[in-house]
């Protein structure tokens, strides 16, 4: 019985040592358990011996790729020579219904140009198999199903039976159509000569220069000006952007131009819903104090409103709700508040009280002085009663970086006071401290500045603030609106639903 596997094509795995051997059965002997191989294949690779002889303890697995239909011939001729990867291709399975061979083709290489074959009546067609599944049982038993299908073929092994499938294998349909009409439909598809295929592969880059993308745009765009349309989605013409607060029905942001002075402003700012609001002069801000005071909006008022509307500013800078929470008791922050000694120091004192009320850690450092302002003891005699710490001396400032710095020794009027050592000694301390300092009501640009601020608050209506004065703030310290018309300024509140609002250069 062992005659009855010459001409069969089969797949020998000697395991890991050896490797996998493909070939035509040449000859099997039962008293020295030894097979050959004609035309072997090793790993996909054709060796050079025309023939290798396998011991029965060093196959691992063994599997028929195809066997031999009723009369085939046991070996392929010299004509049929296999020029493929696979052993076998290329030579006659079984003969066809008009007597004819049918063929197994397959190139050289997987990484080649692969040749599509002409799809014609199934009794002429080629199957175009890879490596991989040329020796792969499930794959071949695929393949031979459909060919003994349609040629009436049927099996002589009941190894290849229809429990033998692979599971991923689909049985194929009949689609209803007549001989002729898939013929039709095969030709108009796959109608192509082979001999009209190019087996080089397509060069994609060569072709790619050849496409002159500048001179076709420009093509395209002098045609558009001579005609005078426009088509949608030319390269060159770039898409309007527009910021969450725009409209997008508008060519350009709306310039809201509501607040109105008697002089030409030095420097405009706007607000983040684009509301331009002018600076004003030195002198005009304090006359609008001065009418207000007059009003009844005392310094004791526009103290406590500075102080509530600074302190806000700070809460939110050293983290609002994030940073201030019961939880976080490790994380308090830690405040230094340096004040002159004139009003401005006052407005930062009352910030200080503020701030020491919500939990902030508050170094208030003010210089010893025989006489105090009235609204600087008062201020004073509150701060006392809070858990703030009150410095008079720079040795007494701590030596590691605070959280914030809040400076508040300028003064529009007393210039006198950055002569003094105490004012140098502050300086220079808050310069190497390295915090992040917030300036209340800092004097106009003109004025050098000792400390650069990262944040300054404007009251009311900003000054002509120079660079060193960071980024502006402006907070309302409730002025009426009929107070700002006495003194010859149109005004509509900027603020909206806040007391704090940034401000931007113009």
């Amino acid at each position: 019985m062992a005659t009855d596997w010459l001409g069969s094509i089969v797949s020998i795995n000697c395991g890991e040592s050896l490797g996998v051997y493909q070939g035509r059965v040449s000859a099997v002997d039962q008293v020295s358990q030894t097979i050959s191989l004609t035309r072997p294949f090793h790993n996909g690779v054709k060796c050079l011996v025309p023939e290798v002889t396998f011991r029965a303890g060093d196959i691992t697995e063994l599997k028929i790729l195809e066997i031999p239909g009723p009369g085939d011939s046991r070996q392929c001729g010299d004509s049929q020579q296999m020029e493929t990867g696979i052993p076998g291709v290329g030579c006659q399975v079984g003969p066809s219904q008009n007597g004819t061979g049918k063929v197994l083709k397959k190139p050289m290489s997987s990484s080649a140009p692969q040749n599509i074959p002409r799809r014609t009546d199934m009794k002429n067609q080629d199957i175009v198999i890879s490596p991989q599944q040329q020796c792969s049982k499930s794959y071949m038993d695929r393949h031979m199903e459909t060919l003994n299908q349609s040629k009436g073929f049927r099996r002589r092994h009941n190894s290849w039976s229809s429990s033998s499938r692979h599971p991923n294998q689909v049985t194929p349909k009949k689609s209803g159509l007549k001989n002729g009409q898939m013929k039709s439909k095969d030709d108009e598809c796959f109608g192509d000569d082979i001999d009209e295929i190019p087996d080089t592969d397509f060069d994609f880059e060569g072709n790619l220069a050849l496409f002159d993308k500048a001179a076709v745009f420009e093509e395209i765009e002098t045609y558009e000006r001579r005609s005078g349309t426009r088509s949608r989605g030319t390269p060159n013409e770039k898409p309007a952007r527009y910021r969450h607060d725009e409209n997008i029905l508008e060519s350009e942001p709306i310039v809201y131009r509501r607040i109105v002075v008697p002089h030409n402003p030095n420097k405009e700012f706007c607000t983040d819903s684009g509301l331009v609001v002018p600076s004003v002069s030195y002198e005009l801000h304090k006359k609008l104090l001065s009418v207000a005071e007059k009003h009844g909006l005392t310094l004791e008022r526009r103290l406590e409103m500075t102080g509530v509307c600074a302190s806000q500013m700070a809460l939110s800078l050293l983290g609002g709700p994030n940073r201030l929470n019961p939880k976080n008791v490790h994380q308090r922050p830690t405040v230094a508040l340096l004040c002159g000694p004139h009003v401005k120091g006052a407005q930062g004192i009352s910030c200080g009280r503020h701030l020491s009320n919500h939990d902030v850690h508050v170094i208030l450092f003010l210089p010893n002085f025989v006489k105090m302002l009235e609204s600087i003891t008062n201020e004073l005699n509150l701060f006392s009663k809070t858990q703030g710490q009150q410095v008079s001396s720079v040795k007494d400032l701590p030596d590691t970086p605070v959280d914030l710095v809040i400076n508040c020794l300028d003064c529009h009027e007393n210039a006198f006071l950055r002569d003094q050592p105490w004012y140098k000694a502050v300086v220079d301390w808050a310069n190497q401290n390295r915090a992040p300092v917030l300036s209340i009501d800092p004097p106009i640009s003109e004025m050098e500045l000792g400390i650069d601020a990262k944040w300054s608050l404007a009251l009311g209506l900003p000054l002509p603030l120079g660079e060193r004065a960071g980024r502006v703030y402006l907070c309302d310290i409730g002025i009426p609106q009929k107070v700002f018309q006495e003194v010859g300024i149109n005004y509509h509140s900027p603020f909206g639903c806040k007391f704090v609002i940034p401000l931007h250069s113009t």
